[in-house]
């Protein structure tokens, strides 16, 4: 962490958690952010769903729920970005105060419900942001979600399957937030399979023989039976990836009284063991036939190289942002090429599910 960053933090961690965002994205889209290369070594390129990856670091959504800072978020280092949770209509999400810090434990809770404004607004900043495209190095993913009030999540995702797919590099469909309710339902074959035939459907009315990704987000708290399930789900319906995972439900003893008793999902390091671990189980049953990308309590190179090993072929961070400063990115990736020279691997995708032999 930079000596500039830990004046600002200090600054920040006197607001309230939601306005310090709001600053920050002001700051961002005013110019003032740290201008780091995405590309520093060839040994972090890869060829992930069809793109050209500059690095395997990523800003996971969330962070640019409205597409505002595509392009200084890709400017501070990072290899890709993923804008969104973006809904059909506008909303404003869960009663205030919805996001808490645990700054001991470097952990956050929030229980946001996809406050966003919705698709016009959405796609509006995300134009302004495609006139630039050209001179912009990394990648973009739009994440989509359902509105609190739909009965029938598939016509809201493939509503905005029709809407971005010609856009976005690659689109997730979000169904692993604990802070929607019904959502982490359709974790299971039947709804699953349901929704990915009609996002594909929805895909297919609007790509030519070069579809948009589609990847799934899934949220860390599955068991063993599950994720079975779900790979096996994932590999019929013919996806092109899986995001493993987000926030977690758990509440470890040792975080700070009165946080622990917060509803919503817990991220940041309390959450860096748990994911990898998920990560692994994911890698085991996927065997290879789609990549994975890495969330949950990522903080330094040690925490992506971990991930990395367990079949991460990318990975993403959010929370490790608001603690460490936006060095983050640049910050490790330079620790992975130490890490991955420190093992003998001359590129990343030779350390990609390493664990597994």
């Amino acid at each position: 962490m930079s000596f500039l960053y830990k004046v600002a933090r200090s600054a920040l961690f006197k607001a309230d958690p939601e306005k310090a965002h709001s600053m920050t994205l002001q700051a961002m889209r005013s110019g003032a952010y740290p201008k780091k290369a995405s590309a520093i070594d060839d040994a972090l390129i890869q060829e992930v769903l069809g793109f050209r990856f500059p690095n395997p670091v990523g800003l996971s959504a969330g962070f640019d729920k409205n597409a505002e800072v595509i392009e200084p978020v890709l400017k501070m280092g990072f290899g890709f970005t993923e804008v969104g949770t973006v809904t059909p209509k506008p909303q404003d999400g869960n009663p205030k105060p919805r996001i808490f810090r645990d700054i001991e434990n470097e952990a956050v809770i929030n229980r946001m419900g996809f406050p966003n404004g919705g698709v016009e607004v959405f796609a509006e900043n995300f134009a302004a942001f495609q006139k630039k495209r050209a001179q912009i190095a990394g990648i973009v993913g739009i994440n989509i979600g359902m509105n609190k009030t739909q009965t029938e999540p598939a016509l809201d995702y493939a509503a905005l399957i029709t809407r971005f797919a010609k856009d976005a590099d690659y689109l997730t469909i979000n169904i692993s937030s604990p802070n929607t309710p019904g959502l982490r339902n359709l974790q299971s074959r039947g709804p699953l399979l349901e929704l990915l035939d009609a996002v594909k459907a929805a895909r297919a009315e609007v790509t030519d023989d070069t579809p948009t990704p589609i990847l799934v987000k899934f949220a860390p708290d599955l068991s063993d039976e599950q994720i079975d399930e779900l790979c096996g789900s994932v590999i019929d319906a013919g996806i092109e990836g899986v995001i493993v995972g987000n926030t977690t439900l758990d509440r470890p003893d040792f975080l700070s009284d009165g946080f622990r008793d917060e509803a919503g999902g817990l991220s940041g390091k309390p959450l860096t063991e748990k994911s990898t671990r998920v990560i692994g189980k994911f890698y085991k049953h996927l065997k290879g036939v789609m990549p994975i990308i890495g969330v949950g309590g990522i903080s330094n190179a040690d925490d992506a190289y971990a991930k990395i090993k367990a079949g991460a072929s990318l990975v993403q961070l959010y929370t490790g942002l608001i603690y460490q400063g936006p060095n983050i990115a640049s910050d490790i990736n330079h620790g992975l090429l130490k890490l991955l020279r420190d093992d003998g691997y001359e590129h990343i995708s030779q350390a990609v599910g390493a664990d597994h032999g």
